[in-house]
């Protein structure tokens, strides 16, 4: 499965044709290739520097950060610990804020902490279809340079009553520079991990997808990811 190296952009505002996605008139986007779709493609950019995204499409679910039982840790606090997600300063391109999550993973294979966004609030599927993929902005602090982009759906996420083995969603692993780069990537090129999980469908379900998380598993790492200007693109004609 290729990675989603491949489908980096480093300097999108160079791109011919590149168009300037914005939530609403008088709030900034950085420049993004929105493959023929519009500003309601946008997911979130942090800019209203709240823990919703934004809300529109039928999408007005939340940011939140998890982590594992096995000792890691994450600012901001879990919400499964009672934590609400709070923005950080300095976001990509200039803009005013990003999502960010710091702290240390726990030593062992079953480590891993992470920044999730659920599409809709309450959590149930919501419908991708008509795009071709997500892209965003991402950097690193120190630390941990690899991070995995997962995109569960109805097939691994035990809220769609599917899975029996949950949890090995459909993503695609990157590596994150201390400068911000543009990933975009495409639905058709995501894969589960192997040798777990059940089922094992060949393709991810963008019908009913849950939402979005960048997961960090390397174990006993410190780790800084900051995530911005999330958006689907490639809208399907």
């Amino acid at each position: 499965m290729p990675t989603a190296h491949a489908c980096m952009l480093l300097c999108p505002w160079l791109l011919a044709g590149c168009a300037a996605a914005a939530t609403t008139e008088d709030r900034p986007f950085s420049p993004i290739d929105m493959g023929g779709c519009q500003r309601g493609a946008v997911i979130e950019d942090g800019e209203n520097a709240d823990h919703q995204v934004i809300v529109q499409e039928g999408r007005n679910g939340y940011l939140y950060s998890f982590l594992d039982n096995a000792g890691s840790t994450v600012t901001p606090t879990a919400g499964r610990d009672g934590g609400t997600f709070t923005q950080s300063e300095g976001g990509a391109n200039g803009s005013l804020w990003a999502a960010r999550i710091t702290g240390k993973t726990a030593d062992g294979q079953n480590a891993y902490a992470g920044l999730g966004i659920n599409m809709v609030d309450p959590k149930g599927p919501y419908d991708a279809s008509k795009f071709s993929g997500v892209a965003f902005f991402a950097r690193r602090g120190k630390g941990v340079t690899k991070v995995r982009l997962k995109v569960p759906d109805a097939s691994t996420d035990p809220d769609g009553k599917v899975c029996t083995e949950c949890f090995n969603d459909f993503g695609a692993d990157i590596e994150l520079a201390e400068t911000w780069q543009q990933f975009t990537i495409p639905f058709d090129q995501l894969g589960q991990m192997p040798g777990w999980g059940a089922p094992r469908p060949g393709s991810i379900d963008t019908s009913k997808i849950y939402g979005l998380q960048w997961q960090v598993a390397t174990p006993g790492s410190d780790y800084d990811v900051w995530i911005d200007d999330v958006t689907f693109y490639g809208c399907k004609r």
